[in-house]
């Protein structure tokens, strides 16, 4: 009986991490392609490191206001992930610009998931952004990260239905329950070998547009 072959991952925070729980509950199961050996946090009191641990899973701060600039944060941080045998990078709310060097370094290894459908609304307060531009739909997108902000290559989108009385309240809620059933199923695409980078591209495996779980609607 083979087993799978699970890439060792990381999981990025900034707070709460409802992201983060949602991927280690999914990497629970035994066919998961990724095993979640890591989480840090730039913030020591991120909620999320409290979860983490008590899951089972080394949970550590790396606080960037201990360093003078961005620079030596973001090597503190790639120290980390080395010493952990890290292969992918997981950002889940964290709150961070990540330096371009950092970014090239981990090229093609490293994920972000973004409250819209990309490229529509970069940057924040994309419910705001949506519901003032009038969309009928919105959503949540998992990319690749690149050096320029929410612009990396698209793995996966969820969509949800802008309904007449949405504020950036309600919309937000609903498109969080999106992003906890779209972030596992992406980061299974990647971790698997059936999503990956190529010439900027995200090419999957079956030579498709994209199979299941690159695209959920409610």
């Amino acid at each position: 009986m083979s087993t799978v072959q699970k890439k060792r991952v990381a999981i990025l925070i900034s707070g709460r991490g409802s992201n983060m729980v949602s991927l280690i509950e999914a990497a629970k199961a035994p066919d998961y392609p990724a095993e979640i050996v890591l989480v840090l946090s730039n913030r020591p009191e991120a909620a999320g490191l409290d979860y983490a641990a008590q899951a089972g899973i080394p949970a550590r701060a790396v606080d960037h206001r201990a360093y003078p600039d961005r620079a030596r944060f973001d090597a503190a941080l790639d120290a980390e992930l080395r010493a952990a045998g890290i292969e992918l990078v997981v950002l889940a709310g964290f709150m961070r610009v990540l330096t371009p060097g950092f970014v090239e370094s981990w090229a093609g290894r490293m994920i972000n998931i973004h409250p819209s459908l990309l490229p529509l609304f970069r940057g924040t307060q994309t419910h705001g952004q949506a519901l003032a531009a009038g969309v009928r739909l919105h959503g949540c997108t998992v990319h690749y990260v690149v050096p320029e902000l929410d612009a990396g290559p698209i793995v996966a989108q969820g969509a949800v239905p802008v309904r007449a009385g949405d504020d950036p309240d309600s919309l937000a809620a609903r498109i969080l329950v999106q992003e906890h059933r779209l972030y596992p199923a992406a980061l299974a695409l990647v971790a698997s070998g059936r999503a990956r980078l190529e010439d900027g591209r995200v090419v999957f495996a079956d030579g498709t547009d994209g199979p299941d779980g690159a695209l959920l609607t409610l």
